[in-house]
């Protein structure tokens, strides 16, 4: 596969995310996880490995929190990508209304590993994090727009 095939498929497993997002779909989003999975998401615990970062029932009951599809945009997305690991980085907009009815309109930042598996990329890694202020409030900095 050639680098631009390999940038191809990952940025294909990203959008496939996105799309399993927006459908509450547990099993598209977890359809694209290699062995080895880890998690670093926005909530707790501090980190997900194997089958805890595939938790269909955590997943799922997360997806229950939102009314309607959960709006998932990336920007700004660079991959690196050699014959058998790559990364991709950017930005996420996170988009919805959650069931007690807030509105969620939250740019953070994510990192993604992918490494080759039986020829094809899998993903191992996904770190999502907001900034927080360093004036000593220990504030999430969640209303940061790019």
């Amino acid at each position: 596969m050639t680098k631009t095939a390999d940038e191809k498929a990952i940025r294909e497993i990203i959008n496939d995310r996105s799309k399993a997002l927006y459908a509450k779909n547990f099993d598209q989003l977890v359809a694209h996880g290699g062995h080895e999975f880890v998690s670093f998401d926005l909530d707790p615990p501090l980190a997900r490995m194997g089958d805890a970062a595939r938790d269909k029932k955590g997943i799922e009951g997360w997806f229950a929190t939102w009314k309607g599809p959960i709006g998932w945009e990336v920007r700004d997305v660079t991959i690196h990508a050699d014959d058998h690991l790559a990364l991709a980085y950017g930005l996420g907009h996170i988009t919805g209304t959650k069931v007690e009815g807030n509105d969620v309109d939250l740019w953070v930042r994510f990192t993604n590993g992918f490494r080759k598996e039986g020829g094809d990329w899998k993903q191992i890694h996904a770190h999502t994090s907001t900034p927080f202020y360093m004036d000593g409030s220990n504030r999430a900095a969640l209303d940061l727009k790019p």
